[in-house]
């Protein structure tokens, strides 16, 4: 079941710190709800098509693996994945400079497979809506990165 759902969405953080995140799957279950698992397979600097191990948790206790791998990279910019079966998925997220903070547009489209087809079924919003928590999830984190370094810059002032 092909599915499609594009974001645009504004993150108070400058562009040198929001990319790299969505440029590095091991950051992703430190901010995005549903992953639990990302593992880059092989060594070396990560490169189009380097490949991660991947578990996102579904509904409760349901996992779902598969592999995550980078299609494209463009530093600060743009970044694409693909997931394979039972996602059969691209993800791209572009990152532009926006009043102090980055604007992220998130395409995600895919041809879900197997029972992940029922998670398909849910209404464009619902999903928007679902995806959006990653988001939110990467704000909190690097907020309280920012929050960290202000600790510590006021607790040694030098």
């Amino acid at each position: 079941m092909w599915r499609r759902v594009t974001l645009d969405v504004h993150l108070d953080h400058p562009p040198e710190r929001v990319f790299p995140c969505f440029a590095d799957p091991g950051t992703w279950p430190d901010w995005a709800p549903a992953v639990e698992l990302r593992e880059r397979l092989g060594e070396g600097p990560a490169v189009v098509g380097s490949r991660w191990s991947a578990v996102d948790r579904i509904v409760g206790p349901f996992r779902v693996r598969f592999w995550d791998e980078l299609e494209v990279v463009e530093p600060l910019e743009r970044v694409v994945w693909h997931s394979t079966a039972p996602w059969n998925s691209r993800v791209e997220y572009v990152c532009a400079p926006d009043r102090g903070g980055t604007r992220v547009h998130a395409d995600y489209g895919g041809d879900v497979a197997g029972w992940l087809r029922l998670v398909a079924l849910l209404p464009t919003f619902v999903l928007a809506r679902i995806l959006l928590r990653d988001f939110r999830g990467l704000t909190r984190l690097l907020d309280a990165e920012d929050a960290r370094v202000e600790a510590v810059a006021e607790a040694d002032p030098a």
